[in-house]
């Protein structure tokens, strides 16, 4: 009986394991979004603790959900690490209107800077708008 516990335990820790383990898609998403934010690093920004990860079609885009606050400036920075066509990100508002940022789109890289009027809710999305489905992975920087 003991065996059998120890066996199924084992057997749920290792399946947990791969549950839980970065696939390489993410740790090339990651480590391209990291390079390429560390260029806002450069005129002061600070990158957030914690990234999203998602996957990203043609149609289906993801949105991310982040609470902002106003006086504060943001880089959203999100790269697939794979040959992508086109990446684009958008920020919208709590009622989900488009709000006005400044875009930045380089094949599998995109970026919006925003700063808010008001603290609060705020969406990113993430769209491919050419390409094949890809992983991406998403930071946001701030001053």
């Amino acid at each position: 009986m003991i065996r059998f516990i120890l066996m199924v335990l084992a057997v749920c820790t290792v399946t947990l394991a791969r549950c839980l383990a970065d696939t390489d898609d993410q740790v090339t998403a990651r480590s391209d979004v990291i390079d390429f934010a560390g260029a806002f690093q450069n005129d002061g920004f600070k990158i957030r603790d914690g990234n999203f990860f998602g996957k990203v079609s043609k149609d289906h885009p993801q949105v991310v959900a982040v609470n902002l606050y106003s006086g504060n400036a943001y880089w959203f920075t999100a790269a697939t690490g794979q040959k992508t066509e086109k990446l684009k990100l958008s920020v919208f508002d709590d009622n989900g209107k488009p709000v006005s940022y400044l875009p930045y789109e380089f094949g599998d890289r995109a970026a919006a800077g925003f700063s808010p009027d008001a603290s609060g809710l705020y969406y990113v999305k993430v769209a491919l708008e050419e390409g094949q489905p890809a992983t991406f992975c998403l930071i946001y920087s701030y001053k």
